[in-house]
């Protein structure tokens, strides 16, 4: 399996955010608007697969192992997954973060399908 190389995030500060609660081990979840996946768009993530988030300017931040991928529409993702995002508190202020980060990136809608992963650090580049 090929790495991907992403950074979580679609702004330099919710880059930065994210990946803080990523080496922080508060963030072990994340989901993308399944429609993303199509051919010539974002690969897939499978599990097993090690991918590298990379900090906003490009250098490498964490590696990271794909435990499971699972698609589920949004309005189904439970309070576990949106806790293990780690950006919120409740599954209320997922929805409503999330609800405006999907609108912001190409439309939102409740039963919107949803590619959730859960993942674990390997490697953090800035500790080397």
């Amino acid at each position: 399996m090929t790495p991907v190389r992403f950074r979580f995030g679609d702004t330099e500060r919710l880059c930065n955010e994210l990946t803080a609660l990523v080496r922080a081990g508060r963030k072990t979840a994340t989901c993308e608007r399944a429609s993303a996946f199509r051919p010539g768009k974002e690969t897939l993530p499978e599990a097993g697969r090690r991918d590298i988030a990379l900090n906003w300017d490009g250098s490498p931040a964490v590696e990271t192992e794909t435990l499971s991928v699972d698609f589920r529409r949004f309005d189904e993702v439970d309070e576990g997954f949106a806790l293990a995002e780690g950006e919120n508190d409740s599954l209320e202020g997922w929805r409503a973060d999330h609800r405006v980060y999907f609108e912001r990136t190409g439309g939102w809608s409740p039963d919107m399908m949803l590619m959730c992963e859960r993942f674990r650090v390997i490697r953090d580049f800035e500790k080397e």
